[in-house]
């Protein structure tokens, strides 16, 4: 009784942070266990005017580096990959070639500290360095848990804070949660984390999605745009939801749950600036190596195929210019065409 007393306490202590948080967008992450072991990573990508994001197919062998000077991390990539870009300074979303999928998410509450010595990497290129180096999420947390480099978030395009925390999943369902708080990285690490959104930090997510586990999605769920309703709401979907085998099903009802945490197009409030409306979301078929895309304003979802591209060394980097937000269905590999990558989001020159 003692024990349930505490757990509650706690989870309304967090809630009652909520509500004094800092500004922060709004985004959702989950990792969908269908049938016949085949995973699927949703996320939604709300911010509070258009990131201008368009999808680019990196091929292995890219000579990389973190895109600070002088004192970047440098590295060849091992595995080819697709991603979502924001501002074209950063990769916000993305699968490599070995079914390992990255996502940033905002987080207000990250400090990323000082480089302490150690070589330096754009925010813009964390989930890109992960996609390059790492076929596993496992491989992964054993060698950024050493810490190879610091990551260094100047201010966005548009002024606001690049504060985010980075997930990661594989083909296996294995998960990871990466944020940097008060300079120390924090890393959760288990299938269990299958869930992400945005404030508070992760640690406090835990107890608040407990408190609404207890009462069950059947007699209420949180239904607010707040980080961790949305978090509780694709919580309790996700594990609510039939594992279909049938791929197409599968894809279906992942999309069905990114929608329900979604908000919708056009809602901004004033006084609570931590809404923002889902521009776009995305599933990863992470053992077909699919990535599919919706746009808010598109009629139609459309998808590809990594094996319809040349992502083998010496291929071109390629671009699909979503620029004019066209509308796209099917599969559309052959739509993408060469162009030069961009660079990272870095310091203005003084």
């Amino acid at each position: 009784m003692i024990k349930k007393l505490i757990n509650t306490l706690v989870a309304f202590i967090a809630i009652l942070a909520i509500t004094v948080a800092p500004a922060a967008q709004a985004c959702t992450r989950i990792v969908y266990e269908a049938g016949d072991s085949q995973i699927f990573t949703g996320r939604s990508m709300d911010w509070m005017e258009d990131v201008h994001s368009s999808l680019w197919a990196f091929p292995k062998g890219m000579e990389r580096d973190g895109g600070i000077e002088p004192n970047s991390i440098a590295w060849v990539s091992k595995y080819g990959s697709i991603i979502a870009s924001v501002y074209d300074i950063g990769s916000g979303d993305g699968i490599n070639d070995q079914g390992l999928v990255a996502n940033l998410l905002y987080l207000a509450e990250s400090d990323y500290g000082g480089l302490e010595g150690k070589p330096a990497l754009s925010v813009g290129a964390w989930a890109q360095y992960a996609l390059d180096n790492y076929a596993t999420v496992a491989e992964a947390v054993e060698a950024l848990s050493a810490e190879p480099f610091r990551i260094v978030a100047p201010p966005l395009p548009n002024g606001s804070p690049a504060g985010v925390h980075l997930s990661l999943s594989d083909s296996t369902g294995d998960s990871a949660i990466f944020e940097y708080i008060d300079g120390e990285l924090v890393i959760h690490h288990g299938r269990e984390y299958d869930v992400m959104t945005n404030s508070p930090t992760y640690d406090q997510q835990i107890p608040i999605n407990a408190y609404w586990q207890e009462i069950g999605g059947l007699t209420m769920l949180p239904g607010t745009n707040r980080a961790a309703d949305r978090f509780a709401r694709a919580s309790y979907y996700l594990h609510a939801v039939p594992k279909f085998e049938d791929s197409r099903l599968a894809v279906s009802t992942a999309f069905s749950i990114m929608r329900n945490a979604s908000v919708p197009l056009g809602i901004t409030d004033s006084s609570q600036p931590n809404i923002a409306t889902t521009i776009w979301r995305v599933i990863a078929d992470q053992n077909s190596h699919t990535y599919y895309f919706e746009s808010a304003i598109s009629p139609n979802i459309f998808w590809v195929k990594m094996e319809n591209l040349n992502l083998q060394q010496g291929g071109d980097s390629m671009k699909l210019d979503l620029e004019s937000h066209p509308i796209l269905a099917g599969e559309v590999s052959e739509m993408f065409e060469p162009a030069e990558p961009f660079d990272w989001l870095a310091p203005e020159a003084s």
